[in-house]
């Protein structure tokens, strides 16, 4: 069999089945375009939780890292030691799997940025590895509807510049993360800004109960540069979040809690603890479809989480983002919402208060626009996924939408 005649093999990578909704959601999305548009084609992963992702996509699935306890604080020798060796396995155990791809994806994710705690030495060491492979044995890697953010940590911003430039393919989730890309010194002159690929997802239909108001939340400790104050952040952020909640209580509003990814369940716990949970719930979802389900059922949604942001303006629902990052920010503005954003890293519930109020009075002009806004999204996706198409299977002489940089 000629490699013409073969069916395409493509290789999906990243933090994918590791307890981040969103994460799992942009997998979703790119799977979908796979099964409608190259159903033919051999898809594998390469990801932080591959029991997951194989049982719950179907798909054969690769633990990323050889050492287990990569994401775990290292103490003791042993444990540094099984690092260290872990880290020259990986780079072989990477080009191996690359190797066997005519494409690798990754799917959306920030995977460009480092707006939460992070080590150079964790995922950003695991992009490169994926990009520097691809590029010597002649495999496409694409990054599709990244998100990224100025790096200021030397390390840590020489591998995703370096992982970017080395990458076949790129495209941003918003124009933020192209300036950014474009700031630490990669020519983004043919990259393209999408909506993010949550936005591909079916939007569920579900009648809202009068009243309810969504809350998401997250265990925020801060940035890379906020580590010696990490729980003097994450205290503030949770005080602030249960005087809103205590708030809406007060006023006879059942409220939803919901998460993003599992690290978050203590907040939950504190907050139903401290409020009661006669009027509080919290949301038990698996999927970015079952959080859309789940928010659908609310009359609107204050959030933290990028992908809780995400999936409430989705669904429609009036929205403020009590956001940790630029991105978040860049979400709101481009969904016609700028004026209700709220810092996660300096809640003030007072404030808080004030911008829910004033949403809520213009509820309905908010959800026609976000219906228009919405349409306008999965449009954009469309172009998207053709470009993305000519990735996975390219015309004869070309490798993908830019080329081979």
């Amino acid at each position: 069999m000629t490699p013409h005649d073969r069916p395409t093999r493509v290789g999906v990578f990243g933090l994918l089945g590791s307890g981040n909704l969103g994460n799992d959601g942009s997998l979703s999305a790119v799977l979908d375009f796979l099964s409608s548009r190259h159903p033919d084609a051999e898809v594998d992963a390469f990801c932080g939780g591959p029991e997951r992702v194989a049982a719950r996509y179907g798909i054969p699935s690769t633990r990323m890292h050889w050492y287990r306890g990569e994401y775990r604080t290292a103490s003791g020798i042993a444990a540094i030691a099984l690092k260290g060796i872990g880290k020259l396995v990986d780079a072989f155990r990477t080009a191996a799997w690359v190797r066997r791809h005519d494409v690798v994806i990754v799917p959306g994710m920030g995977v460009l940025e480092a707006t939460l705690p992070l080590r150079p030495w964790g995922f950003p060491y695991s992009l490169f590895l994926l990009c520097a492979a691809g590029r010597l044995v002649g495999t496409r890697v694409a990054l599709v509807s990244v998100g990224s953010d100025v790096i200021r940590r030397r390390a840590t911003r020489t591998l995703v510049r370096w992982s970017a430039r080395l990458a076949a393919y790129r495209s941003y989730r918003d124009t933020l993360s192209r300036d950014a890309m474009r700031a630490m010194g990669v020519d983004t002159t043919s990259d393209e800004v999408y909506p993010d690929l949550a936005f591909a997802l079916r939007t569920p239909a579900a009648p809202a109960t009068p009243g309810t108001v969504g809350v998401g939340v997250m265990a925020f400790r801060g940035g890379n540069d906020d580590r010696d104050r990490a729980e003097q952040i994450y205290r503030g952020y949770v005080e602030g979040m249960k005087r809103f909640v205590g708030w809406l209580v007060e006023r006879g509003r059942p409220v939803r809690l919901f998460t993003g990814d599992e690290v978050d369940a203590p907040v939950v716990a504190e907050i139903i603890a401290e409020v009661g949970a006669s009027w509080v719930s919290a949301a038990q979802v698996s999927s970015l479809d079952g959080l859309m389900h789940e928010m659908s059922t609310v009359d609107a949604v204050v959030a933290t989480r990028y992908h809780n942001v995400v999936c409430a303006l989705k669904v429609g629902r009036p929205t403020i983002s009590v956001g940790y990052a630029r991105k978040n920010d860049a979400l709101m503005a481009e969904m016609g919402l700028a004026e209700f954003c709220h810092p996660a890293g300096a809640v003030e519930p007072d404030r808080l208060i004030e911008q829910f109020t004033a949403l809520e009075s213009r509820a309905e002009q908010v959800e026609k626009a976000l219906a228009e806004r919405n349409l306008a999204a999965a449009q954009r996706l469309e172009h998207q996924f053709a470009a993305l198409s000519s990735v996975v299977s390219p015309p004869a002489g070309r490798v993908g939408a830019q080329g081979m940089r």
